[in-house]
């Protein structure tokens, strides 16, 4: 299985100002910190169409139980109106960024239990629509 993620330089700058000025326990932000520091970083013009980015609207796959759900990636505090919203804190939102379409995760979420999760398909993303202000 190919586990690479890869992040832009604009969110991997913003992510790691966020984690430096945030006030919580280390250990709450531990994948977070680890997920970043393996990605890979891309300039805005190397992002491929199906990579979740920040801001992004996911629709993955459950493959324990095969449900699946839409949500958009967001940093915390830039709720969006529409449809459910990860904040990149939180495990999910964490396990997500940097994913490509059709590639899947491991992840351990805070009840213990690891899910297998699946990219079925990347509905929207900044980068793709040209939206540089997100």
């Amino acid at each position: 299985m190919d586990n690479k993620i890869f992040i832009t330089e604009k969110d991997y700058l913003r992510i790691t100002n966020l984690l430096n000025n945030l006030v919580v326990e280390p250990d709450i932000l531990e994948n977070l910190e680890v997920e970043i520091e393996r990605a890979t970083i891309l300039s805005d013009d190397e992002v491929p169409a199906g990579l979740v980015t920040m801001n992004s609207t996911v629709e993955y796959e459950d493959l324990s139980n095969g449900k699946i759900t839409t949500v958009t990636i967001i940093y915390p505090g830039n709720e969006i109106s529409s449809g459910k919203n990860i904040s990149i804190l939180a495990p999910l939102g964490s396990a997500l960024l940097g994913l490509r379409e059709g590639q899947e995760i491991n992840w351990k979420f805070p009840t213990g239990n690891t899910k297998r999760l699946r990219i079925l398909k990347v509905r929207y993303q900044p980068e793709a629509n040209g939206d540089w202000h997100l």
